[in-house]
């Protein structure tokens, strides 16, 4: 039966002809290797960090331009994935919460992936890309790859999943923890007697390298995607990369509470970190684990670190550098007990700034920094971009690719991040904060969850007061700087709450 032409895939298929007649064969473009690293926020020699271990992000970041300001859609893993790989807003995805995939609200979507596919190249993905069982088939020219063995068939109709346990009883092929079912989860922290490769984000490098490998005798570019698991909960790492670290010289927050002026729910309570075995309930935790975790969060980058290494070199070896556009990013940054919170979940500068990377051959600005305002959705334009193919439709990013020329530029105004919550102290009614962060400020809109009734405003001065320890949004200086912000704010969007009810009793139920 012959698919339905649908407006998307007509103008898909006209690009795709006008690809082949304005720029050459597949085999002329650049191939394209994105690395994504889950949970990591900027602690990285090239974004400043005084106590970081990472001479091979930092040599990445020399071939490149590191972006200081990149900030993320929504700071949860699933809808900043999901707004990365479509280049749509969550507003757009309807993917809000981990129980939602974005084909339910954009069924015919052309994924960044897909995009390249459609464009000639071998797409392929190793490791975490998408959010757990929520993986798009479509989207790669392959099944998707992960170190437990399971794999995602390329049929959307016709998903079919093969795991095969590589790490032995009782441990976990997510991330390489002891599991104790008594206890949940595993301890959040170990200090792994394992090599790197066995443990999967090093297993997951060593099958990228064979990749890269088997795609230097091809004269088809590729689309690689590597997705590691670290820093991601539980810390676990080889003793070598705790090693690396003195737990006391790393700093501590600068403030252990929520800011002056803040509503409460502009906060949570640490539910995903108290999952873990060893941490105890309630709040503020302990110094001395507060202190480990704080420990084995940097020891993990620096094992990261190692395998992004390994896929530099395999690079250099094969000759493929000089031919690779390389992007690397974090799907959110993490809060290590910034504002008494761990994980993510919030709209603060810390959730939603996470590190991206892009480094491309003969580009200007390599080895500079760029402070202008950039965002996650800006991702897929900005490699259709550099490879030369034409622009995707339905695209709400822009190309980054002026700021790599020229990385003292400016592409846009503000950055637009955005969480929902439930009903919450100080909210009788469920709620969508949008948060948009511009070169000073970050300003951050509650609204009754689709409507656009505002029930609290926070602003906060980045440049004077980088920490967030008071809400001057009362302020009477303050308004003028919350009206001119208020103008990119977007129109109320669907009511999130009623959707992410109805995908969790679907999930509910598929269980």
């Amino acid at each position: 039966m012959m698919r339905r032409v649908t407006p998307a895939l007509l103008v898909l298929l006209v690009s795709v002809g006008a690809a082949i007649a304005e720029r050459g064969s597949a085999a002329d473009r650049p191939n394209v290797l994105m690395i994504a690293v889950d949970d990591l926020r900027p602690d990285l020699g090239c974004f400043g960090s005084p106590v970081a271990k990472t001479p091979n992000i930092d040599r990445l970041a020399a071939r490149g331009v590191a972006f200081t300001r990149a900030y993320c859609q929504q700071a949860v893993c699933s809808p900043s994935r999901t707004s990365l790989m479509t280049g749509r807003r969550p507003d757009a995805t309807q993917v809000w919460d981990l129980n939602t995939h974005f084909r339910v609200a954009l069924p015919d979507c052309v994924t960044l992936p897909e995009y390249f596919k459609h464009h000639g190249y071998h797409a392929a993905a190793l490791g975490k890309i998408y959010h757990r069982k929520f993986e798009d088939g479509r989207s790669w020219s392959e099944p998707h790859w992960y170190p437990s063995g399971l794999t995602v068939d390329t049929d959307p109709a016709d998903w079919r999943e093969r795991k095969v346990s590589r790490f032995g009883p009782g441990v976990s092929d997510y991330d390489g923890s002891v599991m104790q079912p008594e206890a949940g989860k595993g301890p959040a922290t170990m200090v792994s007697d394992k090599d790197d490769d066995e443990l999967p984000d090093g297993y997951t490098a060593a099958e990228a390298e064979r990749r890269i490998a088997a795609f230097a005798g091809d004269a088809t570019p590729f689309f690689l995607a590597v997705g590691f698991s670290k820093p991601h909960l539980p810390f676990v790492a080889p003793k070598a990369y705790w090693d690396l670290h003195d737990p006391d010289a790393i700093p501590k927050p600068r403030i252990d509470h929520l800011p002056a002026g803040a509503p409460e729910f502009a906060g949570h309570v640490n539910g995903e970190i108290h999952q873990y075995a060893g941490i105890p309930p309630g709040n503020p935790l302990p110094p001395e684990i507060a202190r480990t975790l704080r420990h084995g969060y940097h020891a993990c980058i620096s094992y990261i670190d190692a395998q992004v290494g390994r896929l530099l070199d395999a690079l250099d070896r094969h000759g493929l550098a000089e031919n690779t556009v390389i992007v690397l990013w974090g799907d959110h940054g993490w809060q290590l007990g910034d504002h008494g919170l761990w994980h993510k979940h919030t709209n603060f500068e810390l959730a939603t700034r996470s590190p991206l990377i892009v480094a491309a051959p003969g580009i200007a600005g390599a080895g500079r920094t760029s402070a202008a305002t950039v965002e996650f959705v800006d991702v897929y334009p900005t490699l259709v971009d550099l490879c030369g193919l034409p622009p995707a439709p339905d695209v709400e990013g822009v190309s980054l690719r002026p700021l790599l020329a020229d990385p003292g530029g400016t592409v846009k105004p503000v950055a637009i991040s955005q969480y929902p919550r439930g009903k919450s102290k100080g909210a009788d009614v469920p709620l969508m904060g949008y948060s948009l962060r511009d070169d000073r400020w970050r300003l951050t809109v509650w609204r009754e969850d689709g409507t656009a009734r505002v029930v609290a405003t926070e602003l906060y001065d980045e440049a004077n007061d980088p920490d967030e320890t008071v809400n001057v949004a009362t302020r009477p200086e303050s308004a003028a700087v919350i009206d001119r912000l208020s103008r990119h704010l977007p129109p109320p969007g669907p009511a999130a709450a009623p959707l992410m009810q109805r995908s969790r009793k679907a999930e509910a139920t598929a269980r």
